[in-house]
């Protein structure tokens, strides 16, 4: 899965949606914001893009109850994967886009060599631990298998999760970029690594997966009361925020829409949506 496979899905992913952007775009250009140092076109939309939930959404509260009111003009843009949304940012097809923590930006930056920066933090979502074959974490026992992120530091976060409940043992030190080679310990437990989108529908047919908190809401799980165990928001160093192409973080219509997404409206907004399975992380720096 996580070579050929992966990338063919990938690619058949990304064609879809390229052509998506070229036949559903708006009239107006949606790279205006400019990484050179030219002054963006303030009339036209900002274009976002976004995964669907809880990002396009509270994305779509700010498009349609506060925007008009600071003068924006923002257009939403929805993708299902990890690796359109900084690709389309990069190459000036949207202007931003709001579905990453610094630690997945941060690899992809080096290993795509694209130059995507934070803006702002958003929101949490804390990952979790879910299935449909057993009700507590105790009932998780050697021989079963667990679903994982395949993706560099999503894989490291859901091993750190495990690690942390003794469901496994990892080496000393490795941080959110443990892989499965890192296991010292597998307690008799196999795993599955999966494209974090797919995690989901694989619940199934594990006896356990670990799920992104925006795949888990899509999926209709309430992560606050499904997941048998979820990370903790305290100092959790990932933080989803808007994004853009470097340079670009002083276009006006990015301070706005940045000033937008840290207002007491969306934080009640998250708080009322959510009930704990998304939470407001505005003023922690997104740098």
């Amino acid at each position: 899965m996580r070579k050929n496979t992966k990338l063919t899905a990938l690619a058949a992913t990304a064609t879809a949606l390229t052509l998506g952007l070229t036949a559903c775009g708006s009239s107006s250009d949606p790279s205006s914001a400019k990484a050179d140092g030219g002054k963006a076109d303030e009339s036209k939309p900002l274009v976002i893009a976004a995964s669907p939930s809880p990002h396009a959404d509270i994305l779509n509260f700010v498009k349609d109850k506060l925007a008009a009111k600071e003068g924006l003009k923002l257009e939403v843009k929805e993708f299902t994967d990890y690796v359109l949304p900084n690709t389309a940012t990069e190459q000036g097809q949207v202007d931003g886009n709001y579905f990453q923590h610094k630690p997945y930006l941060d690899d992809f930056n080096k290993k795509n060599n694209t130059h995507v920066a934070p803006v702002v933090n958003v929101h949490l979502e804390p990952l979790g631990l879910y299935s449909k074959k057993v009700k507590a974490l105790s009932d998780i026992k050697a021989g079963q298998t667990i679903a994982v992120p395949n993706d560099t530091t999503n894989e490291g976060r859901a091993l750190q999760l495990l690690a942390a409940n003794n469901l496994i043992t990892l080496k000393e030190g490795v941080g959110t970029s443990a892989k499965l080679s890192d296991i010292t310990d597998k307690k008799g437990l196999e795993f599955k690594e999966l494209e974090a989108a797919t995690v989901p529908r694989a619940l199934g047919d594990v006896d356990a997966a670990v799920i992104n908190g925006n795949y888990a809401i899509e999926a209709d799980l309430a992560p606050a009361k499904d997941a048998l165990v979820l990370e903790k928001a305290e100092g959790n160093p990932y933080a989803n925020f808007l994004a853009v192409k470097d340079g670009n973080q002083d276009d006006p219509r990015v301070q706005k829409l940045a000033k937008l997404l840290n207002s007491d409206d969306v934080k009640k907004f998250i708080e009322e949506k959510y009930q704990g399975s998304v939470v407001p992380a505005f003023g922690t720096p997104a740098a």
